[in-house]
Order: structure tokens, then sequence, then C-alpha cells
């Protein structure tokens, strides 16, 4: 199966046998070509003596540190090929990513993007809004984590509107009329979780104001350790934003610029689940062997997708627990897990953060 037939399937549509032995060939054909690819790489597998000429396990996959696309230039195309290059978020003093994607690399994660959320809110196009300010995505070559996800979320709508100005205010007269010049429509709403919290629900308290909203569907992602400081859980985050704009359908991700595209999409009953695309497997801290399924560890990412960079396998600096695989009560085939925070003096992170 060529990758162009695996962006066809449906997202959650493979058990795990299955998926094992779709993910053991890729990925070894991932990773023999980034060797012959990406300098940095071949002498990261050949110090540790990982041969790429031969097939393996894809838990036998080496993992690269994402920090690393922090300190190194880690790119397995011709640069003149690049289209796009993403960088990764963070505050300001901190060093960012830089993901460079030629076109086929940035042509498959929008294809990937886009199985995935529509398997949740349908193939549809609808009446979008964005928390955010149209300023943040006006270059559309050197892109930061948070313009991407506005621009990749942004497929979805069929006419957008920025519900945010330039100086992060809530334009609640633009809103407002935007809502009611679509009544009766579904409406979809994309924003970072901190920003939608500070920008859109504590101003639309500070107004006194309250939206009807309920027949929107909301994804959202990122800056949950800002919302830890003020202490709202997810369950305080919905029933917020229940308060003033009745929205019922929210939908939370997990994901990551060195892997855009490979999204882990929050269902129903609150678990994120890996699609056909990617992967998860939660690692011990001590010796990085596979915890058990319920056991706390690191989380590393698995992804069919990054061809113009070497980010098939990278450890995370998230904590999580593997829930199980292919018995959700959604029934979404795949692994399903939670995420429980980040390993201690991991710098903070989240789209939301690249806005100070």
């Amino acid at each position: 199966m060529t990758l162009e037939e695996i962006l066809k399937l449906e997202p959650y549509s493979l058990k795990k046998t299955e998926k094992e032995k779709l993910f053991n060939t890729f990925l070894s054909d991932l990773s023999k070509h980034h060797h012959s690819n990406c300098d940095p790489y071949r002498k990261i597998m050949d110090s540790i003596g990982f041969d790429v000429s031969k097939k393996h396990f894809h838990t036998e996959i080496p993992f690269l540190p994402v920090e690393l696309f922090k300190t190194n230039e880690l790119i397995s195309t011709n640069k003149a090929d690049t289209v796009k290059t993403l960088s990764s978020s963070g505050t300001s003093g901190q060093n960012k990513s830089l993901i460079y994607l030629d076109k086929e690399n940035a042509s498959n994660q929008t294809k990937a993007l886009t199985r995935i959320v529509s398997s949740f809110i349908g193939n549809k196009r609808m009446p979008m809004i964005i928390i955010d300010s149209e300023s943040e995505v006006h270059n559309r070559t050197n892109i930061s984590a948070r313009a991407a996800g506005v621009i990749g979320y942004s497929i979805f709508g069929s006419k957008r509107m920025f519900a945010l100005n330039d100086k992060m205010e809530l334009n609640i007269d633009l809103l407002e009329a935007f809502i009611k010049q679509h009544e009766g429509e579904p409406i979809f709403i994309f924003g970072f979780t901190f920003m939608i919290f500070q920008y859109f629900y504590k101003a639309l308290i500070s107004s006194g104001k309250k939206l009807n909203l309920s027949g929107a569907v909301l994804i959202h992602g990122g800056g949950w350790k800002k919302l830890e400081k003020e202490s709202v859980s997810a369950t305080d985050f919905r029933n917020k934003l229940y308060e003033v704009c009745e929205i019922r359908n929210v939908f939370d991700y997990y994901g990551m610029a060195e892997q855009t595209g490979s999204i882990f999409m929050q269902c129903e009953h609150g678990h994120y689940h890996a699609s056909v695309f990617s992967d998860i497997i939660i690692r011990r801290p001590l010796d990085f062997s596979i915890a058990d399924v319920g056991e706390e560890g690191i989380i590393q990412v698995l992804s069919l997708l990054p061809k113009s960079y070497p980010g098939h396998s990278l450890l995370t600096s998230d904590k999580g627990i593997l829930l199980g695989e292919d018995h959700c009560s959604c029934h979404r085939l795949g692994k399903y897990f939670k995420i429980t925070g980040r390993l201690k003096h991991a710098e903070l992170r989240g789209c939301s953060d690249s806005y100070e």
C-alpha cells in the first residue's frame, strides 16, 4: 500500500495487526530514506549502530528527542525545494524548531489533517470563526506553529472571520453580526486553548454579553499549561464556554509542529486517538522500555508523513498513559490515551505560547 492509498483510508479503520504491519514497513523505509538524505540523522543512526538496510519492527525504530530540532538543521530534501518552513511554538528567548516542508510533504500533511478532522465534523465546509488575529497568517512561507494551525484548519471554513484584532481584543460587534448572518447554520470555531480562554471567554465575561453558539463545533489545542496555572481543568474550560455561548461540541487535539498533520483528536469520551497516519508509544523514563497499558511514561509519537525531514519517530517532553487499543467506547480503532503533563524542567510549549 502506498502513502497515497493510505491517505484515502478512514482515519480510524485499521485494527492493531493491520496497523502494525503498515508501520513496520513504512517506518523502516522512512528511516532508510532519511539515512540517505540527512547527514545529521545518518550520523546519529550510525553512532548507535542502527542498521537501516534491515526491516525493523516499528517499536525498534530509534527516536529523536523533539528538542533536537531546536539545535540542528534536520532536512532530508533539497533546501531549494522547500515550500514552507514551520517554526515551533515557544516563549520569547527559547530556541524554536525549524521544520522544512517540500511540496509533497506539505500536501500530505494537509490531506491527513483533512481526513482526521472531517471524521469528527463532516466533509461540508461551514462558516468559520477563528479566535485569533488575521495578521498572524500573513506570511505563508515562514510559518509559526500558531499560524500553521490557523491556516491548516481554515480549509474547513466556507466563510471566515477573525474574532480578534491586532491588539488581541475581541470584536464583539463583528462577531455578533457574523453569528446573526449565519443563524440556523452550523458554525465551525477554531482557536488555541489559552487564547480562547484569555481573549474570548474573559472578554465576554467582562462585556456581560452572551452568544448563541449552541449549534457550533469548536476544535482547540495547545496552551493547557497556562490554564493549569489558573486552576482551569478541561471540564472547567467546557463549562465556562457553555456559560457564555452555549457551545456543547468541543474537541481538543494533541499535536506539534514537528509532526504537523498527524494530530491526535480527542473523542467525546475525553480520550486522544491515534489515526492510521500516526501512532504513539509510552516509554518508561528510566530505561525507555515500553510501558504497560495504564502506566505513565514519556510519549513517543510516530508518523508516516515526514519525508522532507526526519520527524517520523520523536520522543516528546510530554507524559501520558496508554488507555487501550481498538476498544474505546467511541468505537474508533487504534490506540487511545490521555496526557498527564510535561516532564520536569521541560520548557513551556503550546501554540498559544507564541503570543506574549
